[in-house]
């Protein structure tokens, strides 16, 4: 790591300030950063002294995504092979699925950091590491077989529009990755529904079909999978969004490490459970339901990608509410839509994505009332006080 070290300090020489490249010294800088822990340090006083940075924030849980990514290449090579018929192995399977997503991610790391670089260079900061997640999401809820070049397309649009627009890193109002399903779901949409566009080379091979378990439901036909193969994710979906066992792996991670909020990932699935509670109480009370209401309510937890959005995308911290209470609402409102916009409406069977970027605009808003309700419990106890004192005299 010496001769590292010794080679970058060489290297950054003409990028110095007052050198020939100063200008794009953010660009340099970043590839230090992200070899090496940062030498600066805090010039002022600090109110809280910690080791956790921005870069261990955003590697931790790229971690915890490594476990639905490994399984979800597996799953994407099963899904194709399972198709075809004949014998495979597990590397066979693997083999076929990394051929088919290691591009997606390398495509979006390049076209991703490539424009933080030049905004970096542009606007003259240093390069932050919030796209090491982001740059690894979009991929892995994304289908199999979309186009390299729209999801190019994808990942401009959500660093532009959803990040640049708002200043970059940190101050963004919705989640980066969504931004980035939402636009290929509207721009592209035969290629981000339908019975082919989840399975592997489904589209070059007759007869087969890849429809996940809300898009059969949702068109009035049963299911044939056991809950077991929806918890473990051996099921037709996104690249890696269909275990919702290695999500859980990833939620502990992320919950031990303290990077994610146990209190919106509790809180979301218990506000999934309770809408889906309602909709299998309406035969009881007389209503006529379909297959998606009369669908147990705890398999809604566990279909789709409503585990992975309220584990990874609902609980970031840039665009979810800030306040605790207001995680316990924000995380409760979001479980609660995504099952309401399945049943509803569907044109839109996975609801989580239009679910996260709503609650994502309403975010600042409850935590506004949260903060006033708060300021008007304790004036009340202030005026309590007071006029206990004035007895009391």
């Amino acid at each position: 790591m010496e001769w590292i070290r010794q080679k970058l300090d060489k290297i950054k020489e003409p990028f110095a300030p007052g050198k020939k490249y100063e200008k794009y010294a953010p660009a340099v800088n970043a590839i230090d950063t992200f070899l090496f822990t940062p030498n600066h340090t805090t010039q002022k006083g600090a109110h809280i002294r910690d080791g956790v940075d921005l870069k261990r924030t955003m590697i931790t849980v790229v971690l915890a995504l490594i476990p639905a990514l490994i399984f979800g290449m597996w799953n994407q090579g099963y899904q194709h092979f399972i198709q075809l018929g004949g014998d495979f192995t597990f590397w066979d399977a693997i083999g076929h699925g990394a051929l088919k997503i290691v591009p997606m991610i390398v495509v979006s790391y390049a076209v991703g950091l490539g424009i933080e670089f030049a905004f970096a260079v542009f606007r003259g900061h240093e390069v932050n590491e919030g796209y090491l997640v982001t740059g690894l999401l979009i991929p892995m809820i994304m289908p199999i077989d979309l186009p390299l070049w729209m999801l190019a397309l994808s990942v401009v649009f959500a660093v532009l529009v959803g990040k640049e627009a708002f200043g970059g890193t940190g101050m963004n109002i919705l989640n980066p990755a969504l931004t980035a399903r939402a636009f290929a779901f509207f721009a592209y949409p035969t290629y981000m529904s339908g019975n082919q566009v989840w399975v592997s080379e489904a589209s070059k091979i007759d007869g087969v079909s890849g429809e996940t378990i809300l898009g059969t439901l949702a068109s009035g036909e049963d299911v044939s999978y056991s809950a077991m193969n929806m918890f473990s994710g051996v099921i037709p979906g996104s690249v890696a969004e269909t275990s919702t066992l290695c999500v859980l792996v990833g939620a502990l991670i992320l919950v031990l490490t303290k990077v994610g909020s146990w209190r919106i990932i509790l809180s979301g699935f218990i506000g999934a459970a309770a809408m889906a509670l309602i909709f299998n109480a309406l035969p009881v009370m007389g209503v006529e339901g379909n297959n998606l209401t009369n669908f147990p309510w705890f398999q809604h937890l566990i279909i789709g990608g409503l585990a992975f959005g309220i584990v990874f995308m609902a609980t970031d911290p840039v665009s979810a509410s800030q306040t605790l209470k207001g995680k316990w609402i924000y995380g409760f409102l979001i479980g609660f839509l995504a099952v309401m916009i399945r049943v509803f409406n569907p044109a839109y069977p996975e609801g989580i994505m239009l679910a996260i970027l709503l609650m994502n605009v309403f975010a600042p808003i409850i935590d506004h009332y949260v903060i006033q309700a708060n300021i008007k419990r304790r004036k009340k106890r202030i005026n309590s006080a007071k006029a206990q004192v004035k007895t009391a005299v």
